[in-house]
């Protein structure tokens, strides 16, 4: 398995576990992929997240709305759709 796809399947699963209505952190996704270097992911994963959100599979948002995850700069947050 690609770490890629390693950080899609986890993200589906963090924000499955977590409710329609809740968020998470990309780096939560990257921490359960590889624990000691998850910081080495985090560019990886807002990749994968940012594909994630063109297929229309996942939301990013910053405080609280949604941006586009390509310009995005600082800290986002990942959830499923809400619709």
């Amino acid at each position: 398995m690609t770490v890629e796809r390693a950080i899609e399947e986890t993200i589906m699963s963090l924000l499955a576990i977590r409710g329609r209505d809740k968020t998470i952190c990309p780096s939560e996704a990257a921490r359960e992929v590889s624990p000691s270097d998850w910081r080495d992911l985090m560019d990886a994963t807002r990749a994968v997240a940012a594909r994630l959100a063109n297929e229309g599979r996942i939301e990013v948002t910053q405080q609280g709305q949604l941006i586009d995850p390509l310009s995005a700069q600082g800290p986002v947050r990942l959830r499923l759709p809400l619709e």
